[in-house]
């Protein structure tokens, strides 16, 4: 029988069950087409209607193992795994071969969280199953719950070698490699596989993946290219193919894969984005700033948009269009630290430093981890002479940053302003220590405090 035969069939029989619920009418099913029809809807999450088929079911068919190990699966999804379990040690009695009932039992152990004894479980169900690429798989499976990447490896490749089309079993090889740090195995296995399956648009789409980590972009895009040629709507081969050209400064060919991704479906902000960023390399900017455009359009909440379109005017100094979108960008979401990085930057060029201390405020608030956020945050503190709010700052800095010289001679320099020479000897003997060529930050910051003879003779001391 043909697999559509199959399919139509399986079809009947769901449509003669449900109008049998309709009319309240008894019809006859065969065993089989019942544990269809229960699976069926166990796998769309209708379990009342998976309830009625298995009670009918098993009315008509009390002595059908089959049925039993479908009521064993109803029993396990809704949890019950202790009357799963009792009924399975039944069958066993019964039909001490059948693989069904150690894959079952194999579930249960592996829902308690006992991986080991569902690994035995699936090894004895290998010695009477005649699908061992699905046994494999769940073998593989197991390992990966207990972090065996290696043996789950084995197994993925135990199941592939019986099923080669088995597309989630060749994912889980891949994976396993990867988690493994394996890369170049992972791509030897595929180019074996590849051997035996040429038209494997996915092999060679995981080849280019593998290769793209490896920073191999000219062999990402030769493997990427393969698996556009035998699936020409394959969306994620012609991104990240994209993405690899972008690597090799092939800016134009970036596009026309990106673009291909925008017509085979709706346009993703991010191909909006990357087209945009390659327009915007190749000195287009009438373009670059369309597409930065569209992608905010698209999608106002991806941040990596509105950063997009603020830097390219930032690039240009054209500050005021710049703290145009940056703002439009807070008032979407007043939370993202790289928007108030910039707000302050923007705001900083313009020669608004009260602004401009606020942002960087904000976005240190926000979790900014970066030095240069922080420093520039004080600096403008000690511009704005709000002396005691850059000490706590400062004071707060050293925490994140431990033995950061450019803290400490800004320590040193402000603590001398306020004349607690104990302390500004400290820091700045501690800056010293760390790095005296950063000597520069206390003549830039602090002018009058270099000019001072008793720190001058404090450095001499110390660079002696």
């Amino acid at each position: 029988m043909h697999l559509s035969e199959e399919e139509d069939d399986y079809n009947l029989s769901l449509s003669k069950f449900e109008s049998m619920l309709k009319t309240n009418k008894v019809l006859f099913f065969d065993s089989e087409e019942f544990e269809e029809i229960i699976l069926h809807y166990l796998d769309i999450g209708k379990s009342n209607l998976a309830k009625k088929a298995l009670k009918l079911a098993l009315e008509q068919h009390p002595k059908s193992t089959g049925l039993k190990l479908v009521q064993v699966e109803m029993l396990v999804y809704e949890d019950k795994l202790d009357m799963a379990e009792k009924m399975l040690n039944e069958l066993y009695l019964i039909e001490p071969t059948n693989e069904e009932i150690f894959i079952q039992k194999a579930n249960i152990y592996s829902k308690r969280d006992d991986h080991e004894k569902a690994v035995e479980l699936l090894k004895e169900a290998l010695k009477f199953t005649d699908d061992l690429a699905d046994v494999y798989n769940l073998i593989g499976m197991e390992y990966l719950f207990m972090d065996s990447l290696e043996l789950a490896k084995e197994n993925f490749i135990r199941c592939m070698e019986e099923d080669p089309e088995d597309q989630s079993a060749l994912y889980n090889v891949v994976y396993c490699h990867e988690f493994l740090d394996q890369n170049q195995d992972a791509i030897d296995y595929l180019l074996k596989y590849i051997d035996q399956n040429p038209y494997s648009e996915i092999a060679w789409h995981q080849v280019g993946r593998l290769h793209y980590g490896l920073k191999n972009y000219e062999e990402a895009v030769r493997a990427f290219e393969f698996a556009t040629y035998i699936d020409d709507e394959f969306i994620g081969a012609f991104m990240e193919n994209g993405k690899a050209l972008e690597r090799l400064k092939r800016y134009k060919d970036a596009i026309e894969n990106y673009q291909r991704t925008i017509d085979l479906d709706d346009p993703t902000s991010y191909a909006l984005l990357r087209i945009g960023k390659c327009f915007e390399r190749l000195g287009n900017k009438p373009e670059a700033l369309k597409y930065y455009n569209k992608t905010v359009h698209e999608d106002p909440l991806l941040d990596k948009g509105w950063i997009a379109i603020t830097d390219f005017y930032l690039r240009q100094k054209l500050y005021t269009k710049a703290l145009h979108f940056v703002n439009k960008a807070l008032e979407i979401d007043n939370q993202n630290k790289a928007y108030w990085k910039r707000y302050a930057t923007i705001n900083k060029s313009l020669n608004l430093f009260e602004e401009a201390e606020f942002g960087y405020r904000k976005a240190v608030e926000l979790g900014d981890g970066n030095l240069d956020t922080w420093l520039y945050w004080i600096d403008i503190l000690l511009q704005l002479k709000e002396f005691e709010g850059a000490n706590l700052a400062l004071l707060q800095a050293t925490e994140f940053f431990p033995d950061q010289p450019k803290i400490e001679f800004r320590l040193a320099g402000l603590y001398f302003m306020i004349s607690d020479i104990k302390k500004g000897s400290f820091h700045l003997s501690t800056a010293l220590r760390l790095k005296k060529e950063d000597i520069k930050i206390l003549e830039v910051l602090f002018p009058a405090i270099w000019s001072d003879k008793k720190v001058q003779n404090l450095i001499a001391k110390y660079l002696k």
